[in-house]
This record gives structure tokens, sequence and C-alpha cells, in this order.
């Protein structure tokens, strides 16, 4: 018995140290009324990037040297020069979670500290040993969407 009790605290705190701070909603919960117009907004772990829908953002909105996550999509897009776009998976390599933004030329994960370079995806601060996966993303005019 005492066994089987050691067995299960220490699943507890392996789930607990993975879920840190990740900003992903309980099951159930609604998503944002309007993904394209609220970057930083969250969803349910079940939704997935849905190519030719709606805008992303204006690229406008994405800053030279920085970026923006879009947490419904799970799709961060950032800016490395003046108008050269990237995207990448807003999934940290290191245990799951969300990143949270884009600052300082990296793509930040709230929960262990890992950071992502801007330009490919690559890890700069671990402890994620791998880069983020590049989404495909399609700039026409000034509109950026999934391809």
């Amino acid at each position: 018995m005492i066994a089987s009790v050691g067995a299960g605290g220490l699943a507890l705190a392996i789930s607990a140290c993975g879920s840190g701070t990740d900003t992903a909603q309980p099951a159930g919960s609604a998503p944002a009324s309007s993904p394209a117009s609220s970057p930083a907004s969250s969803a349910p772990a079940s939704s997935a990037p849905q190519a030719g829908g709606p805008a992303l953002a204006k690229t406008a909105d994405i800053p030279v040297g920085g970026g923006a996550v879009f947490k419904d999509q799970k799709i961060v897009v950032t800016q490395p020069t003046d108008g050269e776009f990237k995207a990448f998976t807003a999934v940290c390599t290191h245990q799951g979670c969300t990143v949270a933004d884009v600052a300082d030329g990296t793509i930040n994960c709230p929960c262990h500290g890992s950071k992502f370079n801007i330009a490919d995806g690559a890890v700069t601060d671990g402890p994620a040993q791998e880069p983020l996966a590049e989404q495909q993303i399609k700039v026409d005019g000034d509109q950026i969407t999934l391809a």
C-alpha cells in the first residue's frame, strides 16, 4: 500500500510540473469570439490551425524584431527583419506549454523559461532541446493567413 501511495504522489508531482503556468483553458470553456482580433486569446487544447481561414493579423500588427502569439491557432508569427514573416508552432517542445510572448528577439515559454529564436525557431535558452516547428503562412498585401 505504501508503494502505491508513493507512485501516486510521484505521478501527481510530475503532472503538476508539466502543467506549470500553461495558459490553456479548461475543457469545455468557450473559445474567444474573434480569434483574428485577439492574438493573446486562449482556446481549448483540441483546436488546430485551419488553412484558408480568416486573417491571423495584418502585417502592421507584427513588429519588426518581434512577433505575436495566436493561442487559438497555436501559432506564433514573427518578423525577424523588415518584410520577412515567419511562423512557428506556439507549443513549446519542452513540455507542451503554449508560448506566452515574443520579446527581445526570442519567443518565450512561461512554464520553464525556454526561449526560441524568432528567425528560425531554434532554442536559444533551455530546458527545451528541440526547435519550434515552422508553420506555413501566406502574406497577401497586408494580410497574414495560414497557408
